[in-house]
């Protein structure tokens, strides 16, 4: 799990082959301008997911792994206060995994939160468990997803 802003988003670069192009899009798209819901930018190797909604409490939230995808979740209004846990520690599936959406929750608490504010970003990887959304307030924010594996 990375947190940072996304004018340090260049030195992520090497970590994946994508991430030059997904840091690009992030700073070189007007933002603001995107409908909640999923945006194109390279198909199902690379895309985006605009959501604008109500925040979540902690005990609402739940942690949740992916296998094929890393995020990239840039906080745009708002303040997500995400919760973190590596997989590996995860004992308490509320799910099985989910290969078409992707995704398998669990039951377990994050071992920390993030308090991620606006123009800041955490990137997380399969091995990061994360709750997001998290918040008081309304959060807006854009999630790349950047396929592990060529498709």
């Amino acid at each position: 799990m990375i947190l940072d802003t996304l004018a340090c988003a260049d030195r992520y670069a090497g970590l994946h082959p994508r991430f030059v192009q997904a840091f690009a899009f992030l700073r070189d798209t007007d933002l603001e301008t995107l409908e909640p819901g999923r945006h194109p930018i390279d198909g199902d190797a690379l895309f985006a997911i605009v959501e604008d909604g109500p925040g979540r409490t902690r005990e609402e939230a739940k942690l949740e792994c992916h296998r094929r995808y890393i995020d990239i979740q840039l906080v745009l209004e708002g303040i997500d206060e995400m919760g973190w846990a590596p997989v590996a520690a995860c004992v308490d599936p509320a799910t099985d995994y989910d290969a078409a959406r992707d995704i398998r929750f669990f039951n377990d608490a994050p071992s920390s939160w993030i308090a991620t504010p606006p123009g800041s970003f955490c990137l997380f990887f399969p091995g990061d468990a994360h709750a997001p959304l998290v918040s008081s307030g309304s959060v807006r924010k854009v999630v790349v997803k950047i396929a592990l594996q060529e498709s």
